[in-house]
């Protein structure tokens, strides 16, 4: 019998604040790695960089190749109030969704400024701080944001970034995301080498990381979390090295929670890759059967968010709660700069 409740309370750890990094380290593949072997339920701790030790020839590792835009603006009303807006999701070339702060001192029709050839008014207004924007400019739409966009790091990191390319992985390509697929950010040009002289397929898919992703599950039982979209897609030269792979007995090894979305959304129940550009909303929870992975590198997530379900889903509930308390026990760092986990 399908369980009915799934409480979000189950998903719930203790961390202490100091372990959330605040700072990425330098070089990237520096950062500490948990390993946790789910059928022989061995731990070992490592460094980033000795992943390679643990990817066999032949296996293939997806990675998402969405770079994050300058998504953070700020801006002023006609009377001088300072508004905060954060991208969202591109409805169309000029219209946008997004969230703004403060929500109560906007309404329909008001015009935010962010410098003279520059500007937004609001279109719709949602819940939670979400509204619809269309933008004015002068130009090309990415070059008028990169003069005054700023890299939307998360709320829990108060320090100001140095290098705005130390917030996308080193293989980004196509510009789209609100947020950086955290756990490719481990990974260097030299080390992706080795791992192709090795004999491993790298193989690329697109997430557009949205900001609901960070955002909190707020219902008590899960199964009522309204699960946001995000735009997606697996090319049908990649579905068909994917399809390969699989009918060898290859590995498919995700990089990040993000390249689980997309290969999970676009496999069919007999296990079979099929090629696709469409949206997402894929919540994946326990007891979920995953059809389209054997392994995963990821980063510690946040306490009751959805992305800590999607490993409890591929480690069991309990288990991965003792991983983070052991990682919080050997004060491993956390969250989108923090250090890796890899389960095989």
């Amino acid at each position: 019998m399908e369980n009915k409740n799934i409480l979000r309370s189950t998903y719930f750890y203790e961390l202490p604040e100091e372990l959330i990094a605040q700072t990425p380290l330098e070089p990237r593949d520096s950062s500490r790695l948990l390993v946790y072997n789910r059928n022989e339920q061995k731990i070992e701790h490592k460094i980033f960089r000795d992943i390679i030790d643990y990817l066999q020839p032949n296996d293939i590792l997806v990675v998402n190749n969405s770079r994050v835009l300058p998504a953070r603006l700020f801006g002023y009303k006609d009377t001088g109030a300072k508004i905060e807006i954060l991208l969202q999701k591109r409805i169309d070339l000029d219209n946008w969704e997004v969230i703004a702060k403060p929500f109560k001192r906007l309404s329909v029709g008001t015009k935010v400024t962010f410098n003279e050839e520059f500007y937004c008014e609001v279109v719709d207004k949602k819940d939670y701080g979400e509204c619809k924007i269309k933008f004015f400019y002068k130009g090309s739409f990415e070059e008028a944001l990169d003069k005054v966009g700023s890299m939307p790091l998360p709320p829990y990191i108060k320090e100001k970034l140095k290098d705005k390319e130390r917030y996308q992985t080193v293989y980004s390509k196509i510009e789209g995301s609100s947020a950086a697929p955290t756990a490719g950010l481990h990974f260097t040009n030299d080390l992706i080498q080795k791992i192709k002289d090795k004999g491993i397929k790298i193989v690329e898919v697109l997430l557009h990381v949205g900001l609901g992703t960070f955002r909190p599950v707020k219902e008590d039982n899960i199964l009522n979390h309204d699960m946001h979209f995000e735009y997606i897609e697996l090319s049908e030269e990649n579905s068909i090295i994917l399809n390969q792979a699989k009918k060898q007995g290859n590995r498919i090894i995700a990089v990040g929670t993000t390249s689980v979305r997309v290969l999970e959304s676009c496999v069919n129940e007999n296990g079979e890759f099929i090629p696709q550009k469409r949206e997402t909303n894929i919540f994946i929870y326990p007891p979920y059967k995953f059809k389209a992975i054997d392994g995963l590198i990821t980063n510690f997530h946040l306490p009751e968010s959805t992305l800590i379900m999607l490993v409890s889903a591929l480690c069991g509930t309990e288990e991965t709660l003792n991983l983070y308390n052991l990682a919080v026990k050997e004060k491993y760092r956390f969250f989108s700069f923090g250090d890796a986990m890899f389960i095989s």
